[in-house]
């Protein structure tokens, strides 16, 4: 029923118009500048729908546009989708052809078009190993990023034969190759986490701030397992599909992000200058591991499965 009635001219104009009105608002409040998004669920929405697969991923690459368009709408200046996993060639070989034949046709359309990253400045980025990718697909893939790398109001990081784990080994060898040639000999002291962070293929890319899954499915899939881990990133669970995912469901996703910013996280610090100003005489160290207990609690909260 409600496919039904989106259907029609004055329904499509008063969403749209909802949704710039809200977008409006939520940019007043603070909003996600770097949002990870798991893409599953496309074969399960062509079975349930009685459809080819490959029909499955089409209509996951257009729920793509429609979600990235709202995130930008709102602000969001950085969006990682990951397209294609490393794991994904284990699929039957019909599949993984439909899989590069589709998003060859979708990036020879961005090439040849581009309104979306022409309207919202997006500038595209392939993360993976581009080595896996076969000639014909890498082509057009490269092409996308060179007509689009003077955007720079957002970014598209599109993950294809990717993994976490094979980008945090990649980051290791890169940091190692780096010291080599600095002509310094390596100390394995000198390694820590933002130089690896740093040369992750998200090293140039925000924070990660919310990473969201759809399918109802509780696992990243080696997607930005690092970047994850942040205390102050939040992992949603959807238990839609990823082709059912619209702007609603993205405008609400925004909109509790930015509620549990404004309304529900206070910075340590400025919790402790407002307990001097109140006279508290509680020490530095009660008062740290009181912050470290009240982290825990919100991070289990925005960690919670959305229904």
């Amino acid at each position: 029923m409600t496919e039904w009635l989106s259907q029609f001219p004055l329904t499509q104009h008063l969403l749209e118009f909802g949704k710039k009105q809200v977008c409006n608002a939520l940019k007043t409040g603070p909003i996600p500048q770097h949002i990870g998004f798991i893409m599953d669920g496309n074969r399960t929405y062509a079975k349930s729908k009685h459809i080819e697969l490959k029909e499955g991923h089409s209509a996951g690459f257009d729920s793509m546009a429609r979600v990235l368009e709202v995130c930008y709408d709102c602000g969001v200046k950085c969006a990682t989708v990951f397209a294609f996993s490393i794991e994904n060639f284990k699929r039957p070989s019909y599949e993984i052809k439909w899989l590069m034949e589709l998003a060859k046709s979708k990036f020879r359309q961005v090439v040849a078009n581009g309104e979306l990253c022409e309207k919202y400045g997006v500038r595209i980025k392939i993360l993976g190993d581009l080595d896996l990718i076969p000639d014909d697909v890498k082509e057009v893939f490269l092409k996308a990023e060179e007509i689009t790398k003077d955007n720079k109001r957002v970014v598209l990081n599109v993950c294809w034969c990717y993994t976490s784990r094979d980008d945090m080994t990649k980051s290791i060898k890169k940091t190692i190759e780096q010291f080599n040639d600095s002509l310094n000999e390596l100390d394995i002291q000198d390694i820590n986490e933002e130089i690896i962070t740093r040369n992750l293929y998200t090293g140039k890319s925000p924070p990660l701030d919310l990473l969201i899954r759809t399918s109802g499915v509780y696992r990243l899939s080696d997607f930005m397992l690092w970047e994850a881990i942040e205390k102050r990133c939040s992992i949603e669970i959807l238990e839609i599909l990823w082709p059912q995912l619209d702007a609603l469901h993205m405008v609400w996703e925004l909109t509790k992000w930015s509620f549990s910013r404004t309304y529900l996280f206070k910075d340590k610090y400025e919790i402790e200058i407002e307990t001097a100003k109140e006279g508290g005489n509680r020490s530095i160290n009660n008062k740290l591991d009181e912050d470290k207990i009240m982290d825990d609690e919100f991070d289990g909260v925005e960690k919670m499965k959305v229904i």
